[in-house]
């Protein structure tokens, strides 16, 4: 739904809709969300959150916090030391995404040998 409560059109690259399903979409964003939910209500500072996301650059960590914290998914607190220390707590808004997000990871856990097996017959049979 849009922000006047009509319902957006998916395949328009400007619907809202599809906008945040681009942000809320990626692998970064789910792990986030997965660990901020886990540590709920506490706070997690970026290098521990960088420390349980194997494999996320500094530069994509930040990119990702930054789209959650504008789109209210998480609140952001920075102690004025040197150097400054951030903190990430989940919002309630963030939290009410952590459950169609572990719906899709438990789907994926699930049917990962069937998607395995697919790619495996593509491969063998690929004519393209």
């Amino acid at each position: 739904m849009t922000s006047d409560g009509a319902r957006g059109d998916l395949f328009d690259q400007r619907c809202p809709t599809r906008q945040l399903l681009d942000r809320i979409g990626t692998k970064w964003t789910s792990m986030a969300i997965k660990v901020l939910a886990g540590a709920a209500p506490d706070e997690v500072r970026f290098a521990e959150l960088q420390r349980r996301m194997p494999g996320v650059s500094q530069k994509m960590l930040s990119v990702t916090l930054r789209n959650l914290v504008r789109d209210g998914l998480v609140s952001r607190r920075v102690e004025p030391t040197v150097p400054p220390r951030v903190h990430y707590r989940i919002t309630e808004l963030g939290l009410s995404l952590e459950t169609p997000l572990a719906m899709l990871r438990n789907w994926a856990e699930e049917h990962m040998a069937d998607i395995d097996r697919a790619n495996a017959a593509a491969m063998d049979g690929a004519s393209w």
